[in-house]
C-alpha cells in the first residue's frame, strides 16, 4: 500500500500554457519537496522510500521542464504530438543557418574573456526575444510557429553551452 501525501494545496485545473509565473512554480516546487524530499522518509518503510524517491524524482523533473523555456515549449509540442526533427533542421532558414554558423565562428575565434562576454549577452538577448515570440505562438495556438522558433531556441542554447564551457579555465 502506497503512503498517502498530504495535499497541502487546493487542487486547481491548470490550463497548459507556455507563460509560467517563476515565482509560483518555485514556490510549489518547494513545498512538493518538503513533503516528498527521501531525507523525510529514512525511518518510514522501504515502500514509503521508494514512493519518496520516485516521487521526488518526478517533481524536480517536472520543475527543470518547467522553469526552462526551451523544455517548456518542446514538452508541450510533445503534449500536442509535434517534436523537433532530431539532427539536422531541415525547415531552417537558410540566413537563420548562416548566423548561427557566423557566431560559432566567432565564438571560436574569441580569445578573450571581453568578447565571450559580449557573445553571451547577444545570445541571451536573442534567447529573451525568442522566448516572447514562442510565447505569443502558444497564445495564438500557431504550434507550427512556436515549432519553428523552439528550433531556433535550440540552436541558441547550443551556442550557450559553449560559451559556457569557453568560460570554463582550461
Amino acid at each position: 500500500m502506497l503512503p498517502r501525501v498530504r495535499r497541502p494545496f487546493r487542487q486547481k485545473h491548470l490550463e497548459r500554457s507556455f507563460r509560467v509565473d517563476t515565482a509560483q512554480l518555485q514556490h510549489r516546487f518547494r513545498s512538493l519537496q518538503r513533503l516528498l524530499h527521501p531525507d523525510f522518509f529514512r525511518q518510514r518503510p522501504q515502500v514509503e522510500q521508494d514512493f519518496s524517491e520516485q516521487h521526488s524524482a518526478l517533481v524536480n523533473e517536472a520543475y527543470r521542464t518547467l522553469l526552462s523555456p526551451l523544455r517548456r515549449g518542446l514538452y508541450l509540442l510533445e503534449l500536442s504530438g509535434i517534436e523537433l526533427e532530431k539532427g539536422t533542421d531541415s525547415e531552417a532558414e537558410p540566413e537563420f543557418l548562416a548566423e548561427v554558423m557566423e557566431m560559432n565562428e566567432k565564438l571560436l575565434d574569441a580569445d578573450s574573456g571581453a568578447k565571450t562576454d559580449e557573445m553571451e549577452s547577444f545570445i541571451a538577448a536573442k534567447q529573451g526575444e525568442l522566448t516572447e515570440s514562442v510565447s505569443r505562438a502558444f497564445d495564438r495556438g500557431d504550434l507550427q510557429e512556436a515549432k519553428k522558433l523552439l528550433a531556433k531556441m535550440k540552436y541558441f542554447a547550443n551556442l550557450e553551452e559553449k560559451v559556457k564551457e569557453k568560460k570554463i579555465p582550461s
